[in-house]
């Protein structure tokens, strides 16, 4: 800061100014107004009004540089705001912002612009796409907009983001095995048990063209739709993802993309787990080979008799931790082990050979599980007899999940005659016959490790499941408005990272917060900008705020933020592109050394290898 002298017709004013570098640009912004010559020289008794104001400046760039000094804001009722004039602006994207560099995106952003030599920056425009995705998702016009409002808004256009999309498509394959090889030096990747699944996203375009086919909607919507395979790590770390059209077979959607990580992530040894829907056969024995296996959920209903009955003879149940058998119809008779037995899940397994395969069977039985299915149920019934009671015209075709499939019609009289009316009533045999699976799960493998690991191995599937609902409730990744295939897989690439991004967030937050309580934090995340001085926050200082600061280290939780201070944070939050390489403490902790520094300074994620 320095002294500018005014003179004007009547009177010399003296003012404090700072120098600033904008827009590629040197220009200078006032900081405050000291007075008049005149009404200085009156205020300081005689003292010389210009050598007091240079001692002046030279005390506040002092306070300045020790981040000490005070700031005053002068309001005016009288004064309009400036037209266009943005003052509000979100800094949650700045710790996403760190994920993202520490992964290098940014490095294979400038290797795909060097390879098809385009002019727009392809970096700005895929950071922004994800950390709109996961912030304020929209349309990829309003995503442009809303970009604007980031603390460090973008100057890419529209039509810059349609070229990028093409582009992103046509990497996809090397933007994923790339990111999957970056992860590796910023984290130790439990690629030894990996979780497949698949879903799909329904368009609000009706015409069928390309990946956009109908097919059996998960959501039972009468609209086109894309199928998604995704490939999970054992820490719930996305690694791999395909698209499909919407009339493919699931289970056809896993051997592509897994022959893609054997080939293109180098990886040998693994374990793949899924459920039901996708544990065909050819499934199975893809994974009988070499160092690979398979753990996959099996439909107890749809074992054959003679295994339908082992599962569910109640005797010959393994308690985990003990020796001996244990027959569960004593839970039905004492209520002292019912409570004792309640959070426990029992198992009993046997090796089976079905076409040719050797496979372990392992089932489980949960009074914990029971009851919740049983709960389920008697929640279905009570609306399937409402329907009967009061709405048996609204009794149509049902899913297998449907309430409605405890409603028998019965539309013959006893002398074999059509009746005039349809007869409805609760179909008591149904019922029983769902009664006899509740508590019981089934599991197969061709592992011979401890029954409990592969349970437990099989439980964590949960995580690719939710891993779904965030892209489809939180990112909106769905109803999808594109109808070119290629912007339609750079559409799902960029839900992919911004997936990827979230979850490593979730795991730097220890996993304390829910997925919406982390989101909708990072949106308030709010600065107002105060000409000339800086940034002032506007979000609430809570527990969440503190652990963001406490594991980025670096804060923003102050009255206010002087502007060259925030520079400061911005070159932060990207300071992490060179000299990347793998660390690890005793404590499994695992870090980046970037120029000597630690990234553990800005980063620490703390995840065991669970697969060693």
């Amino acid at each position: 800061m320095h002294l500018s002298i005014v003179q004007s017709k009547n009177s010399k004013s003296l003012y404090v100014i700072r120098s600033t570098y904008k827009n590629g640009r040197n220009s200078s912004e006032r900081v405050e107004k000291l007075g008049t010559y005149t009404e200085l020289l009156e205020k300081l008794n005689g003292q010389d009004p210009i050598a007091w104001a240079k001692t002046y400046i030279d005390e506040l760039n002092k306070k300045e540089k020790a981040g000490k000094r005070e700031v005053s804001i002068s309001f005016s009722p009288a004064k309009h705001i400036g037209k266009n004039q943005q003052v509000l602006f979100n800094g949650g994207y700045l710790f996403l912002q760190v994920i993202y560099y520490a992964l290098g995106l940014d490095s294979i952003s400038k290797a795909i612009s060097k390879k098809h030599k385009f002019a727009f920056d392809l970096n700005s425009i895929l950071s922004n796409l994800l950390y709109a995705r996961i912030l304020f998702p929209a349309s990829k016009l309003a995503t442009m907009q809303i970009a604007q409002k980031f603390l460090e808004p973008p100057s890419f256009e529209i039509q810059h983001v349609y070229r990028a999309l093409g582009i992103i498509s046509e990497e996809s394959d090397f933007i994923q095995s790339q990111l999957y090889k970056n992860s590796r030096r910023t984290l130790d990747r439990n690629t030894h048990i990996l979780y497949y699944d698949c879903t799909n996203y329904f368009f609000e375009i009706e015409q069928e063209s390309g990946l956009r086919q109908y097919g059996m909607s998960k959501e039972h919507r009468p609209n086109p739709i894309v199928q998604m395979g995704l490939f999970m790590d054992g820490d719930g770390i996305p690694l791999a993802f395909n698209i499909s059209k919407g009339n493919t077979n699931e289970q056809v959607t896993l051997t592509p993309l897994e022959q893609k990580l054997l080939k293109d992530f180098e990886l040998s040894k693994l374990v793949v787990c899924t459920d039901a829907g996708l544990a065909s056969n050819a499934n199975r024995r893809f994974n009988d080979k070499k160092n690979r296996a398979f753990i996959t959920t099996q439909s107890i209903k749809k074992l054959k008799k003679p295994l339908l009955q082992w599962a569910l003879a109640k005797s010959g149940w393994f308690i985990p931790g003990t020796d001996g058998t244990f027959d569960l119809t004593k839970l039905d008779t004492d209520d002292t082990l019912y409570e004792a037995y309640k959070n426990t899940t029992f198992f009993k397994e046997r090796w089976i050979k079905e076409n040719d395969l050797e496979q372990r069977l392992i089932v489980t039985f949960s009074l914990k599980y029971r009851d919740y299915q049983r709960k389920i149920r008697s929640s279905q019934l009570e609306r399937a007899m409402k329907l009967v009671q009061k709405n048996p015209q609204k009794i149509g075709k049902c899913h297998s999940n449907d309430f409605k499939r405890f409603i028998a019609k019965k539309s013959i009289t006893p002398d074999g005659e059509i009746a005039a009316k349809n007869l409805y009533s609760i179909d008591a045999e149904l019922i029983l016959k769902e009664e006899m699976f509740d508590g019981y799960y089934g599991i197969c493998t061709n592992l011979e490790d401890d029954a409990q690991s592969i349970i437990h191995t099989n439980h964590q599937r949960w995580e690719i499941e939710e891993s779904f609902r965030i892209m489809k409730t939180e990112f909106q990744a769905r109803p999808v408005y594109l109808s070119r295939d290629d912007r339609i897989h750079a559409h799902f690439t960029t839900c992919f990272l911004a997936l990827t991004l979230y979850r490593l967030l979730e795991k730097i937050l220890d996993e304390r917060f829910s997925c919406h309580r982390i989101i909708d934090g990072l949106r308030n995340f709010n600065f107002y900008k105060v000409a000339s001085e800086g940034y002032m926050p506007t979000y609430v200082s809570d527990d969440f705020t503190d652990l963001l600061h406490e594991k980025f280290q670096f804060h923003t939780d102050r009255q206010i933020i002087p502007n060259q201070e925030m520079k400061k944070i911005f070159k932060t939050t990207k300071n992490l592109k060179s000299q990347r390489t793998r660390y690890y403490s005793n404590d499994n902790i695992c870090s980046i050394r970037v120029d000597k520094r630690c990234i553990c300074q800005y980063i620490q994620i703390v995840m065991p290898h669970n697969g060693s």
